[in-house]
């Protein structure tokens, strides 16, 4: 994929969304099936603005090896040495483009839930105490997903993700205004009427700060005040299978009934830790260019006109106490084409 465009994502992910100061070390973690191009772009442009790169390419067969024969005490080492590199890090930039998004799918429930809590929620939670974006570079499973061309979705990749997000940022201060000053919080739609309070929560733009592409303004629900029952009419994969028609009843916070197209692998999930069945995050999205669907949360979350709730653990920014070694977030489209719905800031239709 050379293309002239690959250095203006990679300026945008270094100056725009970290920031990149003289003599930081920032850490460029990938996937090694992505194009290399990408990667040398970002690190020239981190060089470019005086600060050092290091870089971690990764493969998702390994890691799939690894996890089948792998022990916590394995975990629990890997997670020692990647916290401590991490430590050591400015800022983080993570690029993600598998091959196959199922590639871990036959990996049994309990490894994977092992894996997550001894080794992904330490790598997360040291990441997320630094500068970090994620994005995903484009390639034909992603286009695959998105039932596109290599050649168009390319293009569409580019497009959405170089909006202005300086002007995206100011057009957003009005909602974040409301949404600070909002108590009680209602989602109506088909197969949902969902109630909960979002009062003394932080409001967090995503305008291309942690993200690209970006759209979204997110916070979190009181951790114990969610009721009700919600059904997300988005596709979403998690552990390599893609899960469609969830549905989520919650009482006082906590899921206490849930369906899917595979209702026993959502409930292993849910079964993660205490806090994989509380939510961890409320978000409004509107990124004037992603219109639908294409099984890749990254892109889905920023949906015009939808809105989403993640199990699992919240953001430092938006902190409601909820700790996981998850966070999956979990869609639903409102506009008339997909059934409609409504969302009410304190009885007040927004």
């Amino acid at each position: 994929m050379k293309d002239a465009r690959i250095q203006r994502i990679a300026e945008l992910l270094v100056t725009h969304s970290i920031k990149v100061q003289p003599n930081e070390h920032i850490l460029v973690q990938a996937v090694t099936e992505i194009e290399i191009d990408i990667v040398k772009e970002i690190i020239s442009e981190i060089h470019k603005a005086g600060g050092f790169a290091h870089a971690d390419l990764r493969n998702a067969t390994v890691t799939r090896q690894l996890v089948l024969g792998g022990t916590k005490e394995q975990f629990d080492m890997l997670a020692e040495w990647d916290v401590k590199r991490l430590e050591k890090m400015d800022g983080y930039i993570n690029l993600r483009s598998p091959v196959n998004t199922a590639e871990l799918s036959d990996i049994p429930s309990e490894k994977m839930g092992l894996y997550a809590k001894t080794y992904g929620q330490l790598q997360a939670e040291a990441i997320y105490k630094k500068k970090w974006v994620t994005t995903r570079i484009p390639n034909a499973s992603m286009a695959q997903e998105a039932r596109m061309s290599t050649e168009a979705f390319e293009d569409f990749y580019f497009d959405i993700c170089t909006i202005n997000y300086k002007k995206l940022s100011k057009a957003m201060d009005p909602l974040k205004d409301y949404m600070e000053k909002t108590k009680r919080v209602e989602i109506k739609g088909p197969g949902t009427d969902l109630s909960f309070s979002i009062e003394n929560i932080g409001v967090i733009k995503g305008d291309g700060t942690d993200n690209i592409p970006d759209g979204e303004i997110y916070t979190a629900p009181v951790r114990d005040s969610v009721n009700g029952t919600i059904a997300f009419n988005t596709p979403s994969t998690m552990n390599s299978f893609t899960f469609e028609n969830i549905s989520l009843t919650f009482e006082k916070g906590k899921v206490v009934k849930a369906t899917a197209n595979h209702t026993e692998k959502l409930r292993d999930i849910l079964a993660t830790d205490e806090g994989a069945s509380y939510i961890g995050e409320f978000a409004l999205a509107f990124n004037p260019k992603v219109k639908v669907p294409m099984n890749n949360t990254l892109f889905d979350e920023k949906i015009d006109g939808s809105f989403h709730l993640a199990l699992g653990s919240c953001f430092d920014e938006a902190d409601n106490g909820n700790k996981s070694a998850i966070h999956w977030d979990l869609i639903s489209i409102q506009r008339p084409e997909y059934g409609g719905g409504e969302i009410y800031f304190d009885g007040k239709l927004i």
